[in-house]
């Protein structure tokens, strides 16, 4: 359990000094109890208490990594049971399944592929999970090999045979994958096996209970490179115990549950498994392993992952410059809006959809919408002059025209004044601008 503010208060110098940032122990104690300082800030705590303090500094979830190089997944580490409070940092691993009994050569060169780029992100599945289902060591070590040789991304290894798992390792350890799974009958012997590869080890229990148990035994070896797995199948029961994991490491600072968890899907129609691991991920799974692996099944997955792990607090915005859209020319239309994301890529849809190359301004607002920005004066005919001027503009297009969204018609005089360019009034709604487009340019 982690320690109270009067715990940690009793370990402080007690100097009042302020350079912590807070004003006081007490304040600064207080604040570590909650896990919103880091002991670090303090310059004058000494080392005996360092070491007393240890457990109410260290983040409620243990980091853990898989992989190596470039393709590291760090799972863990998380502070929050609602992204509205702070946010969520380490965005769940998706982890494809291959078994040994598939031509695991081509599925892991599929999998290698599965990248996408979407409303000007990119989006990739970052695992690659290698199950037993032969039994036959031979043909598990030689599925690894295989998929080793096709993709350098992180790896899972699904074998709870210790001799089997063994073998499998003498191929693949360098890599660091993840070993699953350690169970109450194998977890002596998956425990060393882990720790003397350096390998992070997956825990499975049957319940709650004897996970806690498990991983009791296991820290007892001295091994905490863990993720923790209830053994649950039915949704409803892996949902719940998800959640459980989460809500003890961070409320209630319950040390055996501070680890990352991985939750493996169950469902056989690719829509159902879709889902099934949209409820994983949501709620609270570091790592979700599904079968599920063509591009229209995984994007959803990937799209809702990425809308997850961004920060609440921060609207999604684009670069604000100046974007082509087509092959414009130097008298091709020039649409201006803002950098939200969301009111950019509906904006260049449109565009795109009327079949006229064309150029859109878009205007650094921090992020937020046109009628947003015009209210906050982020949106001014000041800005949007010198928004023309510094991107180039004026050297690109000759008609020295530019549309503005229909919303904020207002800005006409003041930016044809400011700017000298001709204000052309565009349609309010963006599902307007290819019939304008049409009436006006074509």
């Amino acid at each position: 359990m982690g320690l109270t503010g009067l715990e940690i208060y009793r370990h402080l110098p007690k100097t009042n000094c302020k350079e912590c940032g807070l004003p006081t122990c007490l304040a600064f104690a207080m604040a570590l109890a909650s896990a919103k300082a880091s002991l670090d800030t303090c310059p004058y705590v000494t080392d005996e208490a360092k070491a007393a303090l240890d457990s109410a500094s260290a983040p409620p979830i243990k980091m853990v990594k898989v992989g190596v190089g470039d393709h590291i997944v760090e799972l863990g580490e998380e502070t929050e049971i609602f992204r509205h409070d702070k946010r969520f940092f380490h965005p769940t691993g998706i982890a494809v399944l291959i078994s040994d009994t598939d031509d695991a050569a081509a599925k892991a060169e599929k999998f290698d592929a599965l990248e996408f780029h979407r409303v000007g992100m990119d989006y990739i599945t970052d695992m690659v999970a290698v199950k037993c289902d032969s039994g036959d060591a031979a043909k598990f070590k030689a599925a690894i090999e295989a998929v080793a040789g096709k993709t350098k991304k992180a790896m899972i290894l699904l074998a709870e045979d210790p001799a089997i798992m063994e073998g499998a390792l003498a191929v693949v350890a360098d890599r660091k994958p993840l070993v699953y799974a350690a169970t109450a009958e194998n977890y002596a012997k998956m425990t060393a096996l882990a720790k003397s590869k350096g390998c992070p080890l997956a825990v499975r229990g049957k319940s709650l209970d004897e996970t806690a148990e498990l991983v009791e035994k296991i820290v007892a070896l001295d091994y905490k490179e863990l993720v923790l797995d209830s053994g649950a199948c039915e949704t409803s029961k892996v949902l719940a115990n998800l959640t459980q994991f989460r809500r003890l490491a961070v409320r209630k600072k319950y040390r055996l549950f501070g680890y990352p968890t991985i939750a493996i899907t169950s469902k056989e129609d690719p829509r159902e498994e879709v889902a099934q691991a949209c409820v994983y991920l949501s709620k609270y799974a570091d790592i979700v392993v599904l079968k599920a692996c063509e591009k229209q099944q995984l994007l959803p997955l990937l799209s809702w992952r990425q809308n997850l792990y961004t920060d609440p607090q921060k609207p999604i915005a684009v670069e604000a410059k100046l974007y082509d859209v087509g092959t414009p020319s130097e008298n091709s239309p020039v649409y201006v809006t803002t950098n939200f994301s969301l009111t950019y890529f509906i904006v260049e849809g449109e565009v795109e959809s009327s079949r006229i190359p064309s150029r859109i301004l878009s205007v650094d607002t921090n992020g937020i919408s046109v009628l947003t920005a015009y209210a906050d004066n982020k949106f001014s005919a000041e800005i949007i002059a010198a928004a023309i001027k510094k991107s180039g503009l004026e050297e690109k297009i000759k008609h020295r025209k530019i549309v503005i969204p229909g919303y904020v018609a207002v800005l006409k005089g003041a930016l044809e004044e400011e700017s000298g360019w001709e204000v052309m009034v565009g349609p309010r709604e963006a599902s307007g601008i290819t019939k304008f487009s049409k009436d006006n340019f074509a």
